[in-house]
């Protein structure tokens, strides 16, 4: 999915960093100090409070023990981690969050659930001119919405990508490599099914663009389409229909599981030989 410039409004972000500053004061800590008890830097720390940088779940649990604070800001991450995704896409990352199924088509990336770190920074550093905290902060977010993946009761994954995404190099040919077989291993998960819609099916109907449905509990389905500038989110009853006819219509077109597994390594190969 496309992801655009950070947007603080109601952040996240800021009351994790007001949270932070409020209980380093009441403790009589410096930056500095707290650095040291949390084991990480005062700059990062410096960062955090200034709604610079996204805070990890690490740092939140560290924080929690040394303000005794149990849960309080782990709590906060949570919603902190989704400030520098656009506001448009916030809506669709929380319904991503609690998913009991998850179909995705992407013509052109791997999805943003799937994507390694190196290839998720190399797609984002071609947004118009992001600047490095950006980047490193628009990265970080893509990365914690793959939590949906490690709950205890992860989603069915469905995702079909076209050929055409391993071809695309990204990056160099390394992240290429690195980004195929962490596919492979994603796709040897029970829980998730990757196929490739084959170069040689030749115009379908999902060149359009990337979309995906989400199975939600109590809520039915829900369905995100991309677009150049942003995305949305459609809930109608016939909307929703279309999409998942054309989901449909294009896995009738794609290669099974194992064959498109034994494509995707080969295409890994490809890249390490090349790097």
């Amino acid at each position: 999915m496309a992801a655009g410039r950070v947007d603080q409004s109601g952040s996240g972000l800021a009351l994790f960093a007001e949270e932070l500053q409020a209980a380093r004061v009441r403790a009589g800590l410096s930056q500095d100090e707290l650095a040291a008890k949390v084991v990480y830097s005062a700059s990062l720390v410096g960062m955090i409070e200034g709604c610079r940088r996204v805070p990890s779940l690490d740092f939140a649990t560290r924080c929690d023990d040394v303000f005794g604070t149990p849960g309080t800001f782990e709590r906060l991450q949570r919603h902190a981690r989704t400030t520098p995704l656009p506001s448009w896409f916030r809506p669709w990352a929380q319904v991503e969050a609690v998913a009991t199924q998850l179909r995705l088509f992407e013509p052109s990336v791997v999805p943003g659930l799937l994507q390694t770190e190196d290839y998720a920074r190399a797609v984002l550093a071609e947004q118009p001119a992001i600047q490095d905290d950006e980047l490193a902060d628009a990265v970080a977010a893509r990365l914690a919405r793959q939590v949906a993946l490690a709950r205890s009761d992860s989603p069915l994954v469905w995702a079909l990508l076209d050929e055409a995404v391993l071809h695309r190099q990204v990056g160099n040919a390394k992240i290429m490599a690195g980004q195929l077989r962490y596919l492979a291993r994603m796709a040897e998960q029970p829980n998730i099914t990757i196929q490739i819609v084959p170069l040689a099916t030749g115009a379908h109907c999902g060149l359009a663009g990337a979309f995906a449905v989400a199975d939600v509990a109590g809520a039915g389905e829900v369905a995100y389409l991309d677009t150049v500038t942003d995305g949305y989110i459609a809930e109608g009853a016939s909307v929703v229909a279309r999409v998942i006819l054309t989901f449909n219509a294009l896995r009738s077109e794609a290669l099974p599981r194992r064959t498109s597994l034994d494509l995707i390594m080969k295409r890994a190969e490809d890249c390490e030989r090349s790097s």
